[in-house]
């Protein structure tokens, strides 16, 4: 029932800098999922989150997110909900990451599958996680 609690939990806190405990803080962040709808599984990945399920739940909870500092868009989808820069491809996307308002950051999704973008693009721990864990930092402050 938890978002993130899995091995792409572990490997998001660590980007961000924080534990767990600082992550479950519900008066330091808010985990708002891109459809609150569980899509279900296949051959062990999660499918995506289905169609009908952001426009209604997110249009209903983001105006209650209140004094929001910084918001990460993990992953494609949540990237092209918010309207980022087009862009076509997710590297593209998260390379661009200076495109953004200094309140956004567009992050590859911290799933293990993803492990094998991580070595093909080694400018992402050198480039965006420093500033991504500052940027943490000074929200969080």
């Amino acid at each position: 029932g938890l978002p993130f609690d899995d091995p792409s939990g572990d490997r998001l806190w660590a980007w961000m800098n924080i534990d767990r405990r600082t992550f479950y803080d519900r008066n330091a962040i808010a985990v708002a999922a891109m459809a609150f709808c569980y899509p279900g599984t296949v051959d062990g990945a999660d499918l995506p989150p289905r169609r009908e399920c952001a426009p209604l739940w997110r249009k209903r909870l983001l105006p209650h997110l209140t004094n929001v500092r910084l918001t990460l868009l993990v992953g494609g989808y949540a990237q092209r909900w918010h309207g980022a820069p087009a862009r076509p491809s997710l590297t593209e996307t998260v390379a661009a990451w200076r495109d953004f308002p200094e309140a956004v950051l567009p992050l590859p999704h911290p799933s293990w599958r993803n492990s094998a973008w991580l070595k093909r693009n080694p400018w992402f721990e050198a480039e965006v996680l420093p500033v991504l864990r500052a940027r943490v930092s000074s929200a969080l402050s």
